[in-house]
């Protein structure tokens, strides 16, 4: 389930996307909302505590580390890792950057999965919004259909692809709390984005709130 859940999750966004086509923004801002609150509750009730267990002192410069990574990645991504994308400007080719940096999003995801089997549940709703919305941006675009599934495609595989890695690398291994330290920082600043950024002028919303809630609910019993 581990390399399976993160796979499923953008290909059955990318067929939502593109069978059902849904127009509706709220109902996508109230899924990021749930999958970013819960994505953060898992990375600070489950990922935080184990890494600070190691008593190693330069965990909170990993984490800081990733955060600074994520916000890198972000330059080229234009937040696509949290449904940020605009402009429907006609494509002739494949995002390359976008597609680069969001990749790599992904497969570093990837990588404390094996430890936490509730982080790939996690990461796989994370995904499906993402998925939609990403695709609904390339239909929107023009972009070519057979481009479009590539794109999804190898995105899909990125976070399985992380995991295999983490499993079967010793190296990954050796250095597992450090990386793990820099995934954390990474998914504190995408889920507290999402979070923020999946209201209309940050102004409060009871649907919201309660997708938060039960998405921070669903995290502590897993």
């Amino acid at each position: 389930m581990n390399y399976i859940l993160p796979l499923l999750s953008v290909l059955f966004g990318y067929g939502i996307a593109l069978i059902l086509k849904p127009k509706k923004k709220s109902n996508l801002k109230l899924l990021l909302a749930f999958s970013g609150s819960f994505l953060l509750s898992l990375t600070v009730i489950h990922l935080l505590p184990e890494v600070y267990e190691s008593h190693n002192s330069t965990i909170g410069i990993f984490i800081m580390l990733g955060i600074l990574f994520q916000i890198i990645l972000e330059f080229f991504s234009k937040g696509a890792e949290h449904g940020h994308v605009h402009g429907h400007d006609t494509m002739t080719h494949i995002p390359w950057l976008l597609f680069t940096s969001l990749c790599i999003h992904a497969l570093l995801e990837g990588l404390p999965v094996n430890h936490h089997n509730g982080l790939a549940l996690g990461i796989a709703v994370h995904h499906l919004p993402i998925a939609i919305i990403l695709t609904t941006f390339f239909i929107n675009a023009r972009l070519n259909k057979k481009a479009i599934l590539f794109f999804m495609l190898v995105f899909a595989i990125m976070t399985p692809l992380g995991t295999l890695l983490a499993n079967y690398l010793q190296v990954l291994n050796a250095y597992y709390t450090e990386i793990t330290a820099v995934v954390i920082g990474i998914l504190f600043h995408i889920s507290s984005t999402i979070i923020f950024e999946s209201s209309e002028g940050h102004k409060f919303n009871i649907a919201k709130v309660s997708m938060i809630i039960l998405g921070i609910g669903l995290a502590y019993f897993i």
